[in-house]
Parts: C-alpha cells; structure tokens; sequence
C-alpha cells in the first residue's frame, strides 16, 4: 500500500493542490438566509400589459427561404417596451409596446393608472419596401413642440416618426407618421438611441442594423446574396451599416413636422457592419457632449468619445487597458463576445458614469461574461483615445447571468444602492440544441456566413429558453446577488426589454418587461421604500430655436443632476432614457435617501438649453418628486 503511494505521491500532491487552489481562489456563495436578508424590502406585483395569446396570435415568424431552416433564431428579437407621458406632462404613465405575436406597435395607458384612452397601434401610411416587422419603439419630443412622439424602428423598412398632433383625443389619429428617410429602405435595425450629439440644442438620432441593408429577412420568396449570417461568431464585420442622423427642422400645430439628415463617416469603415443589438448614450466624461457606446453581437463592442461641434458630429474611439491578469475580451474595445445590452450607473461613486454591459454567460453552455466597467476616474484619457475602464463584474457577482439581453438599474428601495436586472432566455423549447450550437461556435469562420451550413433552429428546439430574469441586489461585502425569485420578478418567460420609471408618481420605481412570443408584464414596486428625491427636468417650447406654436414643457434629455447629501458624499444622474436592447426608461431622475435623508439638500443641475448653450445652476430642494423647467437664461422654475 506504502509502495503504490509512493508510485503517485506526485500525482495526489498536485490534485491536493488543485483543491486547495480552487477553494481559496473560489468566490462566495451566498447563503439562503443571505438572500432572503437581502430581498427583504422589495415586493413586486406583476400586472399584464397586454393580452394572452389570441387570434391570430403567432411564435414564428414567416422568414426568408435561406433561413427557414433557423427560423427560430430568426424568430428570437422584436419585443420592446418603453415609458413616456403620451399627455405631454411630466408623469410617464403610458407605454409603447411592440409585441412579436401580431406584429404591432402599441401605445397604452400602464397597468394600474386607468383606463384613460384605448391602446391603439401605430402604422406607417405609406407601404414598406419589403415585409417588415416592428422591433422597437423610442419615445421622445422630436420637433421640439412639447409633445411626445413616437418612433419606431424595423426589420424590412428604415424607421418612421409618429408625431403628435396636439388636441386630438390619444389615438392612431392623434399620429402623423413621417418617414425618416425617402422613399423608405430596407433596414433591419435592431436599437437605437437619441441625444444632442453636436451640441445645437436639439436632439439627434443613432440607430444600430443587424442584417445587412437590403436584406428582406421576413420576405418568404426573397433570394438574394444578401440573406447572409455573421462571417464570424468573435469579429463579424457583414451586417447591416449603424447610422447617425443630424436634426435639421421642426414644426408645431395640427400637421407637425421634422426633418433628419444622414451625417456620413461618423462611424469608422471597420466599426460600421458590425450586427449591432444595443446601443448607450452617456456623457462620460462631463463635457456636456453625448458619448456612445456601440455593444455588438460576434465581435468587439466600440466606445466612441463625442469631438463634436454644433453642426459637425465626429466621435473618437477609446479603448481600454490590459493588465497582466485580464482577458484580452474584457478590455474595452477588445472582447469578442455577444454585446446584448448596455446600461449606465455610478457603482463606485466616484462621479463618473460606469459601464454594464451584457452577454451571453450561460454554465456549461456559452459562458463568456458580462461586463460591469468601472471607472478609474481619468476624464481626459477619454480623448486621447484611452478607455478609462477596468472590468469587474466577476469580483462583484454578476458576471453571469444566462443568455441575457437588456441590462438595466434603478434604486427600487430608494435606499441609495442601485440594483441591477437583466431580460434573459433566448428560444423556448424541449429540444436542447447547445451540443449543436457549440460545435457551429468552433467551426470555421469562412463557413459561419452560410445559413444553410448552421445547425436547423426550428419550433420545439430550445437554446437557453428557462433562464431566469434578474434582480441583483448589493450585500454588505459589496457583492451583488441575484434574488429575482425571492422578490417576483424572476420570471422564466423569454425577454427581451426593460423600462424603469414611477408610473404612479409614489418613489418607488416600477419596471416594465417586454417577452418575446409571450404577454408583456408591468411589475409594479410596494417595497418598502425611503425617502427619495424625484427629479422631472423640462425644457420650456418658448425658445427663439423651438418651433413657432409650441405646447408643453419637454423632458431635458441631456441633463445632469448631482446632488450634495448630508455626509458629505455626492451623487449623480444623467437624463438619457433610451440605452440598451428595445427598453426605454421614463425621463426622470430618482435619488433614493436611504438613511442619508435630510429636510432638504442642495442639487446642482447642469444642462444644454434649446440653442445649444450650457448652463448650471444649484436648487435646494425637499423630499419627493419634483417637476423643473430649465430656462435658457440659466435660470430655473418649479413647476409644482
């Protein structure tokens, strides 16, 4: 017995060692009673959005002949959900939702608020170049008028602005549709976002297309050498082109219009045809021009520094460090992962805006990593084209998290900790095809493009279709753990998009989830909640550089808000709704106390006014929401 361990000694010594290894280098589990602690204050209660399946009701789509043996692929995007004020006030009690199953994009009264009006869909009046099918919607005030309009973007046709007529009772009616570009095209775009990226005071477009441009993907008797998939699952360089558009003109009244102009060469030849999901705005760097950052499915996500000047919109890519322990694919700029979505949150409290970004992480599946990019606080290196970023989402727990689509925040306790939620799943079935998937993933790239070389993706086969839904809440060692389950939001419906915003105005912010092939869900916030202070920025219509005839005040996207609290530390917001995958948040600002509250704080508020000059100001304000109009003098007004 002596002998034969003698004979393996070396072999038992370094199996001890790998053992020992892995259990001081393994990262914490956390404890059921840690979880129940930790999802304690929150309790959510889901209200459906939209109705069960019906007639005419569908969980496939019709595709063309060169993917219908992937169709359920094809099939995985289209839900989106976004909240907005269709009255033109301040509250957002109303959603735009884009449904899969009958192809519609709808605008509704939330869940809970009333039934004020009834939902109605939005179609473009003019016929799209080939089938086309909505797969997201972006609220925002386009002309400049006060109201808000709608626009929604698809596969089959380039996107359409549904503007608000004033007066006219909420219905299809109160919408005129105005094609961003004409005759339509055929795109196929999958995200898009809005900001003032030149600094002229008016709100400019960027829209991310996954297939190439001309593709008629869900035309079922399309043969054309553009019907094409990714020529390669890490550096895919043949999709569709992403596209930045300049405001030009506005106008009011009963028949509203505006008027978008293409700006060439924004993004670099090699970053333009890069199948696109998700795109962020943010100012980075606190320069009061918006940034973006580019998350990309099979290859490198782009964060792109904005050197723009009104009228001229440039961007500069910055990308980040490798250190001696880091991956190459979680330095900024350099990952080869699936890019799905992206969302903006100051976790470490040092002013600058972190970066969260998700992919596809599922165990013994796909396991690459999300992303959680935390700032190392040097401004300046953004434009000398250094990403200022380190990864950790390992070291704080979420790093996986399922094949995972929108990423989000929000502080739904208003205890001033953000949780963090991401939509998950992909295709629901019985069939488990990852044994497939993963042997396509170590093919050869010069056969990747080829959809008939793919393995088949039919009804009945499933590919990460029961994961999870997420809510991340931050323990005491700082680590984020997941308790979706515990608080009612973990739902194993397959989404895809996630608004946040107080629908009811009480300081606690509820979450809207969009579900692909399945009802829609408002999960409606009764945790228990702190004090809060509730920020809703606007922008007067009565400007020399608005639109003559113009109505409400409208939402300041563009805005920042830092506020002082009693221990001295600060914290800030930015006000860009639409970031990530199809979701887009209400635009408002919530600062949840905590136990940090006091009768009232000062609130420095920083700003560009609708002729494109930058001012600041400091307010002092109490607990509770509060509706400000920022003046272009640089002053400011409460509303109420």
């Amino acid at each position: 017995m002596i002998s034969v361990l003698r004979k393996h000694l070396a072999t038992i010594t370094a199996l001890l060692c790998c053992v020992l290894v892995w259990n001081a280098a393994r990262l914490p589990v956390a404890s059921s009673e840690e979880r129940a602690r930790l999802a304690a204050p929150f309790r959510f209660t889901a209200r459906s959005i939209n109705s069960a399946d019906g007639p005419g009701s569908r969980n496939i789509r019709t595709v063309a002949p060169a993917y219908r043996d992937i169709r359920s692929w094809i099939s995985s995007v289209g839900a989106g959900v976004g909240m907005f004020a269709l009255d033109g006030g301040a509250e957002s009690h109303d959603l735009c939702l884009v449904d899969p199953r009958t192809d519609t994009m709808t605008v509704r009264p939330a869940p809970g608020t009333g039934e004020r009006y009834r939902p109605f869909a939005l179609e473009p009046d003019t016929p799209s170049p080939a089938p086309a099918a909505p797969m997201g919607c972006l609220p925002a005030d386009y002309n400049a008028d006060g109201w808000q309009d709608v626009l929604v973007y698809y596969w089959g046709r380039s996107p359409v602005i549904f503007l608000r007529s004033p007066g006219k009772p909420p219905s299809q009616a109160a919408f005129l549709p105005r094609e961003l570009i004409t005759p339509s095209r055929v795109w196929n775009t999958n995200a898009a976002t809005v900001g003032d990226y030149d600094g002229d005071g008016h709100l400019d477009l960027v829209f991310g297309n996954y297939f190439q441009d001309g593709a008629r993907v869900l035309d079922p008797n399309a043969r054309q050498e553009e019907l094409v998939m990714n020529d390669s699952l890490s550096n895919a360089h043949n999709g569709g082109t992403n596209r930045m558009f300049r405001f030009v003109s506005g106008t009011a009244g009963q028949r509203p219009d505006v008027r978008f102009a293409e700006v060439p060469g924004v993004f670099p030849p090699d970053r333009v045809r890069q199948w696109t999901l998700a795109l962020g705005t943010q100012d980075l760097d606190s320069d009061g021009r918006a940034d973006l950052y580019v998350a990309n499915d099979f290859g490198p996500d782009h964060m792109l520094v904005n050197e723009s000047v009104p009228g001229r919109i440039r961007f500069r890519e910055a990308t980040g460090t490798r250190h001696a322990g880091t991956p190459k694919s979680r330095v900024v700029g350099h990952d080869s992962f699936k890019g799905m979505g992206v969302a903006f949150d100051d976790l470490n409290d040092d002013g600058m805006p972190d970066v969260l970004v998700s992919n596809i992480t599922d165990p013994y599946a796909l396991h690459e990593s999300n992303f959680a990019y935390l700032s190392t606080g040097d401004r300046a290196a953004l434009h000398r084209g250094h990403a200022p970023y380190d990864d950790h989402s390992e070291r704080l727990g979420m790093a996986r998290t399922g094949w995972s689509w929108d990423v989000t925040t929000g502080d739904f306790n208003a205890d001033g900790k953000s949780e963090l939620l991401h939509a998950t799943g992909f295709v629901a079935g019985r069939t488990d095809r990852w044994a497939q998937l993963q042997e396509a993933a170590m093919s050869n790239d010069l056969i990747l493009s080829n959809p008939a070389l793919w393995p088949n993706f039919t009804p009945g086969d499933d590919l990460s279709g029961h994961n999870s839904n997420t809510f991340f809440v931050r323990g005491p060692d700082g680590r984020y753990v997941d308790v979706a389950k515990k608080v009612g939001v973990g739902t194993e419906a397959v989404s895809r998009s996630l608004a946040v915003g107080d629908v009811d105005s009480d300081g606690r912010q509820d979450l809207a989830v969009a579900n692909q092939w399945d009802q829609s869900t408002l999960y409606h916030n009764e945790s228990d909640a702190g004090a809060f202070l509730g920020l809703r920025l606007r922008l007067p219509t009565s400007s020399p550089c608005g639109p003559a005839g113009a109505g409400p005040d409208r939402p300041a996207i563009g805005a920042r808000a830092r506020v002082l609290l009693p221990d001295g530390s600060r914290r800030s917001q930015q006000l860009y709704p639409a970031n990530g995958h199809g979701g887009v948040n209400a635009p408002e600002i919530l600062f949840g106390l905590g136990d940090r509250a006091a009768e009232t704080l000062p609130v420095e508020l920083s700003w560009r006014d609708s002729c494109g000059s930058r001012h600041s100001t400091t307010v002092t304000l109490s607990h509770g929401w509060h509706e400000i109009v920022l003046q272009a003098d640089g002053s400011f007004r409460e509303q109420r």
